[in-house]
């Protein structure tokens, strides 16, 4: 680094730090500007603080379609409450114009992440401030709560302060738009391009901080702060709990024994009345991680997808004679379903986010398919992302319903008209989507519970359900290839290198279809918007999609096979060839993308 450029860098701290409200994030900047100004350090020391304010310093954490989402810290690219702060005074512009200067009603929660309540508050005082009503969660709560919310109070957006199932150091800001915003499908889902744009460019335009913070101290704009009663979140509650299906036993729910662990989350306590609300009275919690702690002291990563996070849930269920596990993310969005399978390593399994996206698809069409029909916008339809297992769309088709593939995330999944379910492979479900616009752990938790509840009074499993399925659509055998890395450009290096040189041939079969996803459209989705990945489809049907992770850095493949179940023959001889073909596959991608 130049003189010059290291005097505009330490030029650019100073002025940040002058105009930065927390005490906490301004001591982090002070104390690495003393070092990178040489204050009685060695050239070692000076050159680490300098690359850490680079760092920091680097660019503007960028708004999306996920919001914000990044690292805690001081610095205009970390989560921090100065850019929170102009987020929340970019969002206050947007909805000015979106409104035509009518006061703006917004929702706001938040969990129990380090910053969360802190973010939520400044959030709703600068919407105040801004002239709006803002509306504030009364306690940190689950991401479906809040997207709930949006609609039950006719707000015209909602933030929702979480990063999900992120590591402890990171905090995010999701934004959705509802009320007189945006009308149809898309109300109260999260945003879709270009108001993600239209958004990033009032918070480019906001000025300093402490001109919208002394407006918020002020109240010189006549707005509001109302904290929501707790009358909305039981309001969820009796919804969700109401999802079960009229045909199961009462008693059937009072003998399913169920371990729930919401991973240091929010959603403890809220699932677990819902729940036994919905007639499932033996449901116990994970005592180690039942309470939210940010600092997730039991797991490597508080995300169930990963390897280990439900350890303590499987012991507990082995200890306890349990029937199923159900696992939700911090910010209880997710579900994960754990059985007992004979076969599998301690006797439990934990089912892919495409089995149980199967389950409740078939349960979905079920129930959708004894209503009326419908045409149009208003005909039921099944949706998943295009990463996920194609068998939602043969059982859509095998029950005279539509499909739609979508790109990845619940912005897409959760607005196609007609909607009556949607789920993506990486554990979410949209099971209610008249109420939620958004993936529901708490909900899909009730709907899986239900029916693991009518299989065991049968005597038969979720695994038995998933053999029924196989041997009607196929053996659906999925995997991802997932590949962390350091250095971002890595990534892009490994996404030029497939659009250069493609592969010919995955596990001993032709490629026949190459799509560049960039290009917009899909087999089957011609009005795909366009995303950056990257779709492969061979003669015997396997199909491997690559692309970039949108909220860590990560380099995902998804692939899947299908292997027909012929005559009467056991599904899991099926199910071994297909699982010897998935190896084939891992193997040649890794391969052709240099992994």
């Amino acid at each position: 680094m130049s003189a010059g450029d290291r005097e505009a860098l330490l030029a650019q701290v100073r002025a940040w730090i002058e105009d930065d409200p927390d005490p906490a994030t301004v001591d982090e900047l002070r104390e690495l500007l003393a070092y990178a100004e040489g204050g009685g350090v060695d050239e070692s020391e000076r050159e680490h603080a300098m690359a850490a304010l680079a760092d920091r310093f680097s660019g503007p954490l960028t708004f999306g379609t996920a919001g914000l989402r990044g690292r805690l810290g001081a610095g205009p690219r970390r989560m921090n409450r100065a850019v929170v702060i102009r987020a929340a005074a970019g969002l206050a512009a947007y909805l000015d114009d979106a409104l035509a200067g009518a006061p703006p009603r917004v929702v706001i929660g938040y969990d129990a992440r380090y910053g969360s309540q802190a973010f939520a508050e400044d959030t709703a005082e600068v919407v105040a401030a801004a002239g709006g009503h803002a509306m504030l969660l009364p306690q940190a709560l689950p991401t479906p709560v809040l997207a709930y919310a949006v609609r039950e109070l006719a707000a015209d957006a909602g933030v929702m302060v979480t990063a999900s199932h992120n590591p402890p150091e990171d905090n995010g800001y999701k934004v959705y738009l509802g009320g007189r915003v945006v009308q149809g499908a898309g109300q109260g889902a999260q945003i879709i391009p270009p108001a993600d744009e239209q958004i990033a460019a009032c918070i480019a335009a906001v000025g300093s901080v402490a001109e919208v913070t002394g407006a918020a101290a002020a109240g010189e704009h006549g707005g509001s702060i109302e904290t929501v009663g707790a009358e909305v979140v039981t309001a969820y509650g009796i919804r969700a709990a109401g999802l079960t299906d009229a045909a199961v036993e009462p008693e059937a729910r009072r003998r399913l024994r169920i371990v729930l662990t919401p991973l240091h989350g929010v959603g403890g306590g809220l699932a677990r009345e819902v729940l036994t609300a919905a007639g499932f009275t033996e449901v116990e919690l994970v005592a180690e991680q039942a309470e939210p702690d940010p600092d997730f002291p039991t797991v490597a990563f508080p995300n169930p997808e990963e390897p280990g996070a439900l350890d303590l849930a499987l012991d507990r269920a082995r200890d306890s004679a349990a029937q199923l596990v159900l696992a939700n993310d911090p910010d209880a969005d997710r579900c994960s379903v754990a059985v007992p399978d004979a076969a599998a390593d301690g006797g439990w399994r934990q089912l892919t986010g495409d089995e149980v996206g199967a389950l409740l698809g078939e349960q979905a069409a079920i129930l959708a398919a004894g209503t009326a029909p419908g045409d149009g916008d208003d005909a039921p339809v099944l949706a998943s992302s295009i990463v996920s297992s194609r068998m939602l769309a043969s059982i859509a088709a095998a029950h005279g319903l539509g499909h739609r593939s979508t790109l990845t995330g619940f912005k897409w999944i959760s607005r196609v008209p007609g909607l009556v379910y949607g789920y993506e492979e990486a554990l979410g479900y949209c099971v209610d989507p008249e109420f939620v616009r958004d993936k529901d752990g708490i909900s899909a938790a009730v709907r899986i519970a239900d029916l693991a509840a009518r299989l065991h009074a049968g005597g038969r499993s979720l695994l038995d359900a998933l053999d029924d399925l196989a041997r009607t659509h196929g053996v659906h055998a999925t995997a991802p290839l997932t590949v962390r890395v350091d250095d971002l450009d890595r990534i892009g290096q490994t996404m030029a290198r497939l659009r250069k040189d493609p592969p010919t041939a995955l596990a001993g079969s032709a490629v026949v279809t190459a799509v560049d996803l960039n290009q917009g459209g899909a087999p089957g989705e011609p009005d795909l918007p366009a995303t950056d990945g990257l779709l492969y489809l061979t003669e015997a049907r396997d199909r491997v999609i690559v692309r970039p992770s949108g909220t860590e850095p990560k380099l995902k493949c998804y692939l899947e096979v299908i292997e027909a179940v012929s005559g009467g023959e056991p599904v899991a001889q099926a199910r071994e060839r297909a699982g010897a073909r998935l190896v084939r596959l891992r193997q040649d991608v890794a391969a052709a993308a240099g992994l």
